[in-house]
Parts: C-alpha cells; sequence; structure tokens
C-alpha cells in the first residue's frame, strides 16, 4: 500500500469525506486563477490585470479606513434592507396566503410592481426620500421583498388541508394554529425566497449607492471605474463577491438549523 493509500486508510470516514468537498470546491476556483494568472502575464491591455495586482490593490484599498467608512455603512444599510424586507414579505405573505378574497383582489397590483425594476424607481424615491440612508434601505426593500412575499403566499396555500381541517375540527385557536402549522409548512418556502432575496439585497445595495452618494461600497466602484483605476475596481468587485459568499454560508448554517425537521423528514423518505 502506498503512503497516500496508507493515509487516506487511517482517515475517518466523515473526515475524509469533508476533505474531498473542500478540494473538489477549491479545485475549479484554484485552477481559474492559475490560468487567469498566466494569461495576464502576457496581456498588454491595461484593463485585463492580474489576480496579484487585484490582491495587492485589495490589501491598500480596502484594509485600513475605507472598510470603516465604506464597507461596514454598506454592510449595516443591508442588513436593515435584509431584515426589513423578511419582516414585511412573511407579514403580507401569510395575510394574502391566508385571505382568499384579498389575495385575488392584490393579484394584478402585485404583478405589477413586481415587474418594475427596482433601479427605476431609485430617481423617484430620490425625490421623495431625499439622498439618504433610508432611501437606500428603502430601495433594497423594494426588490428583495417580492421574492419572500411570493414564496411566503405559495408556502400558506399549499399548507396541508386535511391538517387544517384537522385544527378547525379540534377548535385550535388561529394564533396556535399559524405559529405551529402554517408558518412551519410554510418554512421551506419562505427560506427559498430568503436565499433569492440575499443576492437581489446585495446588487440594489450597490447600485443605490452609485446614485448622488459620496460612501459606500457601491460609491467606491464607481468612483474607481470613472478614474481607470481598473485594479482597485477588480479589487471592489472581488469585494462584493466574498460577501455575498459569506452570505450564502451563513445563511446555509440558519437554514440547516431551522429546516432540520424538514431535511430530516427528506432523508427518511430517501431512505
Amino acid at each position: 500500500m502506498t503512503a497516500l493509500g496508507a493515509g487516506k486508510a487511517r482517515l475517518p470516514g466523515p473526515v475524509l469525506r469533508a476533505v474531498e468537498n473542500v478540494l473538489f470546491a477549491l479545485g475549479l476556483p484554484v485552477l481559474t486563477v492559475v490560468l487567469w494568472g498566466i494569461w495576464s502575464a502576457g496581456s498588454t491591455n491595461r484593463f485585463f490585470v492580474g489576480p496579484l495586482t487585484i490582491l495587492d490593490a485589495f490589501r491598500r484599498t480596502w484594509i485600513g479606513p475605507a472598510f470603516v467608512d465604506d464597507v461596514l455603512p454598506s454592510l449595516y444599510r443591508l442588513a436593515l434592507g435584509l431584515v426589513a424586507s423578511i419582516l414585511l414579505g412573511v407579514a403580507a405573505g401569510v395575510v394574502i396566503g391566508l385571505l382568499r378574497p384579498l389575495r385575488e383582489l392584490l393579484e394584478p397590483l402585485l404583478e405589477f410592481f413586481r415587474a418594475l425594476p427596482p433601479p427605476v424607481l431609485i430617481p423617484v424615491m430620490m425625490l421623495l426620500l431625499g439622498i439618504t440612508d433610508t432611501m437606500r434601505v428603502v430601495v433594497i426593500v423594494s426588490g428583495a421583498v417580492w421574492p419572500i412575499l411570493l414564496n411566503t403566499i405559495d408556502g400558506v396555500r399549499a399548507t396541508d388541508s386535511v391538517m387544517l381541517e384537522t385544527a378547525d375540527s379540534f377548535r385550535i385557536p388561529r394564533w396556535e394554529r399559524l405559529w405551529a402549522l402554517v408558518l412551519p409548512a410554510a418554512s421551506p418556502r419562505i427560506m427559498t425566497g430568503v436565499r433569492q432575496a440575499l443576492s437581489v439585497a446585495l446588487i440594489l445595495m450597490v447600485i443605490s449607492e452609485m446614485f448622488a452618494s459620496s460612501a459606500g461600497l457601491g460609491y467606491r466602484i464607481a468612483y474607481f471605474q470613472r478614474n481607470y483605476l481598473v485594479a482597485e475596481m477588480w479589487s471592489g468587485i472581488l469585494l462584493l463577491g466574498l460577501i455575498g459568499v459569506l452570505l450564502a454560508v451563513a445563511f446555509g448554517l440558519v437554514e440547516r438549523r431551522v429546516l432540520r425537521w424538514y431535511h430530516g423528514m427528506k432523508e427518511i423518505t430517501r431512505a
């Protein structure tokens, strides 16, 4: 047996699978960066910079005062927009999903506003709310709320009718029925909506800061682009990607905890 085979044999099964998953997840990104570095080394295009140049610009640009002055306020507005979107989307989705007449009345209006691209509303919101943090948070909510709202409505509508009739027969109060039956049944759809809202909120955070702003991650990226600071611009894009990855990882941890019962049922069904 070779040394590699002996090493693999000594590793416990779960540890070996974790190592293989990490190597599989990092393999393609590492290969892409290596190919990118080789290609950019022979390029004379000033807009096509190499990964080492971008990493150096990342260190010089974002590790320091810019992180406190630009990144943290952007993350704060992003967090506010996401929390407001979740609260508004879930609350309105539950009410609309439970009340069929209200759902039929609001359906055309919801479809109309959902079809509006949120960036086109930014000039209107600037006139109504001014160039403030409130305006930027409202822009985030105007786009991020829709996946949560619509998925919540679908999840509430899909609640098992037999379980609802059973709750009626036992005369379970409406609030208890909502917390113990409707919301748990709709939670997989709600979490799907939140996952979709994360990327929408991140995009709108950047766009809202590109309009008449003097600070923020979106403002800095636009500033670097207008002044042909290419490496710094790409470093801002890299930072956005890292924020997106961290959001996805954090959401995955929360989702597994919230939907632990749901994933357990899926495993039992597969078995």
